[in-house]
C-alpha cells in the first residue's frame, strides 16, 4: 500500500511515517505540509490512499480533499485531525472521504489505512456518536430510484440516527429478526458492506 501524509508538524509526519513504516505492507513514498502540496503530491505519485490534517497553511486539507476527488472521484482520502468541529466533519461526509479520525490512538491507523483499503469506511467512534445530531428536519433522499421502499427508509434514517435493532424494531412495531432481514436487504441494494456506511451513506444524500 504506497500512502502519501501531509500535516503541516514535521514532527508528527515523521512520527506517522516510522509508526506505519513499521507495517511492512505500507510504503510512504512522499509527506507535504500543506494543501497545495496534497494536490500536486496526488497528481505526481497517484497514492493508494492520502493520509491528511485538516487545518494547515494555504489552503485547508478540506479544499484540497474537494480538488482531488473533483480530479479523481476514486480517490481514497483519510482525515487524521485533532478537530471534531460538526461542520469540517458534514463536509468531509458529503465530500466522499473514506475515513476520518482524530489523533489519539495511534495504533488504531494502520488497521484504518487496511480497511480503507479494502474498500471500507472508517470513521473514530467519536464521529460516529455525533452523527445522529446532524440529521435535523423531516426531509429524507429520495432512493426509490434506487430500489428503497418506504419502510425501508424509515429503518435507514433509524439506523442513521444510531438506534440498535432492538431499538428500531421497537420503534417501527417489527421483529428483531425482521429488522436484521431489512438492514441487509438494504445494504445489498445500495451495494454498502454495513451500518457505518448506512449511516454514512444517508448523512451524505
Amino acid at each position: 500500500m504506497r500512502i502519501i501524509i501531509i500535516d503541516d508538524d514535521s514532527f508528527i509526519c515523521a512520527s506517522l511515517r516510522t509508526i506505519l513504516q513499521a507495517d511492512s505492507g505500507i510504503e510512504v513514498v512522499a509527506m507535504g505540509s500543506s494543501g497545495e502540496e496534497a494536490v500536486a503530491l496526488f497528481e505526481s505519485l497517484r497514492p493508494d490512499i492520502m493520509l491528511m490534517d485538516i487545518r494547515m497553511g494555504g489552503i485547508s486539507g478540506l479544499e484540497a480533499g474537494e480538488r482531488i476527488l473533483q480530479a479523481h472521484p476514486d480517490a481514497k482520502i483519510l482525515f487524521l485531525t485533532t478537530f471534531s468541529d460538526d461542520e469540517y466533519i458534514v463536509k468531509a461526509l458529503r465530500m466522499g472521504v473514506k475515513g476520518y479520525l482524530i489523533k489519539q490512538n495511534a495504533e488504531a491507523i494502520a488497521p484504518a489505512l487496511w480497511a480503507v483499503m479494502s474498500g471500507q469506511t472508517v470513521f473514530g467512534s467519536e464521529i460516529v456518536a455525533k452523527m445522529p445530531s446532524f440529521i435535523s428536519g423531516p426531509a429524507k433522499p429520495d432512493l426509490t430510484a434506487r430500489g428503497i421502499g418506504e419502510r425501508e427508509m424509515d429503518v435507514i434514517e433509524l439506523v442513521a440516527k444510531g438506534y440498535s435493532n432492538k431499538e428500531i424494531a421497537n420503534a417501527l412495531f417489527l421483529s428483531e429478526g425482521t429488522v436484521r432481514n431489512y438492514i441487509s436487504v438494504i445494504l445489498e441494494k445500495l451495494e454498502l458492506r454495513d451500518r457505518t456506511q448506512l449511516a454514512v451513506f444517508y448523512l451524505a444524500t
